[in-house]
């Protein structure tokens, strides 16, 4: 019941958060909101990393916390500031020389002899590439939103998208689901009811969108209602799998959430997995259809 009460605190805070930032604070193509998704993203790296740290793939928090925000800055430069659009893959390489480099002057303790030991070399380069990449690369692609005409009715749309599936499936599957868990051994919870609701709020989403907002949604390669069902579509099922695959991620590093900054929800990454993974999905299948 606490649980239940805090979820739904987060839920009624976190909305009119969204829409303030998106609706109120458009200025420099959304500098807000792009701050915003820096900041998760750089929290989610650290959790990720700590979560990788009990597998024995060391990064430090504060090296994750850099990682983790090169690709958003990079992106916001460009955005807001008009930077070149080259900076994304400077920053990387940035990222992954420091991780390249940093390995060279890895002390390897003691082994006996002057050579060291250096087997946690290739441990230490996966956990600094994977919080590099993950979530802050995959959040990047909310920034580039909002260089669309109509930026602010798409990024709302996107985390509508988002966060209708994420409700739905929820109440679906607590009402219904207990029947019909376990289609999905990554996560024994999730049910064929919660999966299906989900599913069908993004794609009631996504019509609705095209239909009551056509000047943000002017059809190119399909009339507008097929648009629309195929961006809720494959959005729908995004969501569905950026949940599932940090899930995994958890069960591997025996860990049952990834911090424990939100409320009934757990850490920053439990709460931006669906949209990180959601983010570049949406972005190339609005692009693509309208």
């Amino acid at each position: 019941m606490i649980k239940l009460v805090q979820r739904l605190l987060v839920f009624f805070v976190g909305i009119p958060a969204v829409v303030g930032l998106v609706v109120l604070l458009p200025q420099y193509n959304h500098l807000a909101v792009n701050i915003a998704v820096i900041a998760v993203s750089s929290i989610g790296a650290v959790e990720f990393s700590l979560m990788l740290k009990k597998k024995g793939f060391v990064v430090h928090a504060a090296e994750a916390a850099v990682l983790g925000a090169l690709s958003p800055l990079s992106m916001t430069l460009s955005v807001s500031f008009d930077i070149s659009s080259q900076l994304t893959p400077v920053f990387f390489i940035v990222g992954a020389s420091w991780l390249l480099v940093s390995v060279i002057f890895h002390h390897g303790g003691n082994s006996g002899d002057n050579r060291g030991d250096f087997s946690g070399v290739l441990n230490r380069l996966a956990a600094g590439f994977s919080v590099l990449m993950y979530p802050g690369h995959f959040l990047s692609w909310v920034i580039r939103m909002s260089l669309f005409k109509y930026s602010v009715i798409v990024i709302l749309i996107f985390a509508l998208t988002v966060m209708a599936n994420d409700s739905a499936a929820w109440a679906f599957g607590m009402l219904l689901g207990k029947g019909n868990r376990g289609i999905f051994p990554v996560s024994p919870n999730k049910s064929i009811a919660g999966f299906a609701a989900g599913l069908a709020a993004s794609v009631a989403v996504c019509i609705g969108a095209v239909y009551l907002l056509p000047n943000a949604f002017d059809p190119d390669k399909l009339p507008r209602i097929p648009g629309g069902i195929f961006l809720g579509l494959f959005s729908g099922i995004a969501v569905t799998l950026g949940d599932l695959a940090e899930s995994a991620i958890k069960r591997c590093c025996d860990t049952k959430d990834s911090g424990f900054l939100i409320p009934g929800r757990g850490g920053m990454l439990d709460s931006i997995d669906s949209i990180a993974f959601t983010a570049p999905v949406f972005f190339m299948l609005y692009r693509f259809f309208f």
